[in-house]
């Protein structure tokens, strides 16, 4: 185990190098840039023609599902327990500086996933049974031709161990079993003792679960997330907004903390974290792009089984994603643990993320209710995030090796749920970041290839709108 931490580690320096960064926030400014700014100048429109059609009725045909149930899927894999266990460990290492550097990455991701989303519709097809596929490998197959056919199997190869060991799998029922296991302690502390069994029986529970709407396809898939994702969204957004508002005399503080750690980071918390300013840097973008996805080539995945035939029009869940993904949703987890004073006394230790967050909401509503809720927020979110996971990692390994495949790699997944439900958390997240890194790269060069036609898809479609 210490030769492979070793080895992750010297991968994980180089992924999530000055290099890398700039690739994934440069791609952002430079297609925010080339379109207009469409995450500002836009925004009404994107709003009106993303969650203003909530209510309406759409069908999908054979092998298509809606674009709210596109949405809904994609968001289901970006709102993870990284809205909630990974912002307070970004926190944690980096400081309160490390939210501003994720909504530095945030802002600029969201034209970065508009452009993956457009591209994912405008070069998608047909697969054996009739349902539409997308992603990074059909737009570097379709997009920039056969003789790129290598770099669409190089992310196919980290989307789907991504999906296996890292962002789609092991961290989520890790983090799931790790609020079971606190919360059960709330009510019994000799609960303690039984935390290995509690976590296997969780991760088998969930396992099964997964199986079983796996097993019905995309259209069960994006049937079960139009459902969870609103729900547990509610839920989370309504319970932390309490939070915030119990401890709103502190938010002027917070802010300031936020916005002088961001350059300055040893000035906040009394010099306790000691950490350097690429560290926050690093570790607000990470866990951002661990979030919302932006510069991955996940979501894409999802939103190309979509009935809608405009590119750009499906392009606009994707600046809506990561807007409520990191700017709504992980702000305020990130003023939940920074308001309530959470992290006071757990500064550089990751491993007291879980910790932290229940103090965070135990400060409001006391620790068994403030388990309880956190608990289900995590089971939600990290349910919901395992389902969207498994459609990208079952689409990357039926790129790879056709569809004989998709039954064994499903079965796979399923049994690395239970998996990751006792391991170690630290070594997962650590993992699960430097395969986000590796499968960012093959990705961001075909975008930034493509970005001519993105460009010109978003033009000649905004073109003559108010806003």
């Amino acid at each position: 185990m210490e030769s492979i931490i070793k080895l992750n580690d010297a991968v994980n320096g180089f992924v999530w190098g000055p290099i890398m960064l700039a690739l994934l926030v440069g791609t952002g400014v430079y297609l925010s840039i080339a379109t207009g700014f469409p995450q500002f100048g836009k925004f009404g429109y994107m709003w009106k023609n993303t969650i203003g059609k909530i209510f309406q009725k759409s069908e999908a045909g054979k092998g298509e599902i809606t674009p709210f149930q596109a949405v809904s899927t994609a968001l289901a894999s970006t709102v993870g327990t990284g809205n909630i266990t990974g912002v307070t460990t970004a926190i944690l290492v980096g400081g309160p500086g490390a939210v501003f550097w994720m909504w530095v990455s945030a802002i600029f991701g969201m034209v970065t996933k508009f452009g993956e989303v457009t591209l994912a519709v405008k070069y998608r097809e047909r697969n054996d049974k009739g349902d539409w596929v997308g992603g990074p490998m059909y737009y570097i197959k379709n997009g920039l031709g056969k003789k790129w056919k290598w770099l669409g199997a190089v992310f196919c190869v980290f989307g789907a161990l991504a999906a296996l060991l890292g962002i789609g799998n092991m961290t989520q029922i890790n983090s799931i079993v790790g609020y079971i296991n606190r919360t059960a302690q709330a009510f019994n502390p000799a609960a303690a003792d039984s935390e290995f069994v509690i976590s296997l029986v969780a991760g088998i529970l969930i396992a099964a679960f997964v199986a079983l709407v796996v097993i019905g396809g995309v259209k069960r898939i994006g049937q079960v997330t139009e459902k969870l994702v609103p729900t547990m969204a509610v839920i989370y957004i309504v319970c932390a907004l309490a939070v915030v508002i119990a401890h709103a005399n502190q938010l002027g503080g917070t802010f300031a903390a936020i916005f002088t750690g961001a350059f300055t980071p040893s000035a906040v918390a009394g010099g306790v974290i000691g950490a350097t300013v690429r560290t926050t840097i690093t570790k607000g973008v990470a866990r951002g792009v661990f979030s919302n996805e932006a510069g991955l080539g996940s979501a894409p995945i999802a939103h190309a089984s979509t009935s809608e035939r405009d590119p750009v029009k499906q392009g606009l869940y994707g600046i809506f994603e990561v807007f409520m993904d990191t700017i709504v949703i992980c702000t305020l987890t990130a003023l939940v643990v920074l308001t309530s004073g959470a992290a006071d006394g757990n500064w550089n230790d990751s491993n007291l993320a879980i910790a932290t967050m229940t103090t965070g909401f135990a400060s409001v509503f006391g620790e068994k209710l403030g388990s309880v809720i956190l608990t289900v927020g995590a089971l939600l979110f990290a349910t919901s995030t395992i389902l969207g996971w498994s459609l990208y990692g079952t689409r990357c390994v039926e790129y790879l090796f056709g569809p004989k495949s998709r039954r064994p790699y499903q079965v796979a997944f399923c049994l690395l749920i239970v998996v990751g439900a006792v391991a170690e958390l630290s070594v997962v997240w650590d993992i699960a970041d430097t395969l986000n890194g590796l499968m960012a790269i093959p990705n961001l060069i075909a975008v930034l290839l493509l970005s001519p036609v993105v460009i010109k898809l978003a033009k000649e479609h905004f073109k003559g709108l108010k806003g």
